[in-house]
């Protein structure tokens, strides 16, 4: 694993991830290294995690536990955002996640959103926050995906236990079926209990997909939305998205992403809300949805 590279996810370069393929955009392609096959898509069981150190993380009048684990001690990795093909940046919490959360409960408070009884997928998830606050707010079913096994084990899993004992009066893990599934975009649907396989005709799927800062590769982009159609039920599922306006140097952003969607015709695209405060570039939460 000391071979591969290593790359920052933000800063000026020509590096992509490789969850997906086959989605340039002209003068942004640049050549990609070779990279080692993705591991097989597979379960992840909560007898496999690890216990974790955690902090408190306040997202408007809401309090979560977000845990604390280094890519050094889980990947070997010091100082890693990103190394393609092997790691996806899942340990770090990033602040698409966060306003993806505070997009979620706008979204309750004002009766466009209820998660009581749904079927709820996070993808791309990490520390799960935005997985974990529909846990919370009475889904029925959620289960977790993210490109690395060991992100789940060493932080996924614990974290999410974590804050469902900080909430003794709310949803406990045994009314709600959780499950945690790693693999790369283009193959999890394969191991995934709730697939419809973009049949139209079905009710078969997840009735939310949930996922925060997933589309700052262009080259993954494709089969994220490939898998998308593969699994939101129809015709009534709901997709919330946060991520940032452009993501220089890797280019991805939202602007490329929907612009795909609207191509393709299947869903439509609301924008939920924006966040310019200045820390970073500009950053969205969108709400797809069947046309």
């Amino acid at each position: 694993m000391a071979t591969n590279p290593t790359f920052q996810l933000f800063p000026s370069s020509n590096d992509k991830s490789s969850q997906g393929s086959g989605l340039g955009l002209g003068f942004l392609d640049s050549p990609e290294p070779a990279l080692p096959p993705p591991p097989p898509p597979i379960e992840v069981f909560s007898s496999e995690a690890s216990s974790i150190a955690v902090d408190k993380v306040t997202i408007g009048e809401i309090t979560l536990l977000k845990g604390r684990v280094s890519t050094k001690e889980v990947f070997g990795l010091p100082n890693s955002d990103l190394v393609p093909g092997v790691y996806e940046g899942g340990l770090k919490l990033w602040e698409g996640s966060i306003d993806l959360v505070k997009a979620l409960e706008k979204e309750s408070l004002t009766g466009n959103l209820s998660f009581s009884g749904k079927r709820v997928l996070e993808l791309g998830c990490g520390h799960a926050l935005p997985g974990i606050y529909a846990c919370l707010k009475g889904a029925d079913a959620i289960h977790f995906q993210d490109f690395n096994a060991e992100v789940l084990r060493c932080l996924t899993i614990p974290n999410l236990y974590a804050n469902l004992s900080e909430k003794t009066s709310s949803v406990s893990v045994s009314e709600t079926q959780v499950r945690f599934f790693a693999g790369e975009w283009s193959e999890v649907h394969q191991i995934l209990p709730l697939v419809n396989d973009g049949e139209t005709d079905k009710k078969s799927g997840y009735d939310i997909i949930l996922m925060a800062e997933t589309i700052y590769s262009i080259s993954a982009q494709k089969s994220l939305y490939e898998l998308i159609k593969r699994c939101l039920v129809y015709p009534d599922g709901a997709v919330y998205m946060a991520a940032k306006k452009y993501y220089f140097g890797v280019g991805g952003g939202t602007r490329q992403f929907l612009s795909m969607i609207e191509k393709d015709g299947v869903l439509a695209s609301t924008l939920v809300s924006e966040v310019t405060d200045g820390s970073s570039n500009v950053r969205e939460v969108w709400k797809l949805l069947y046309k």
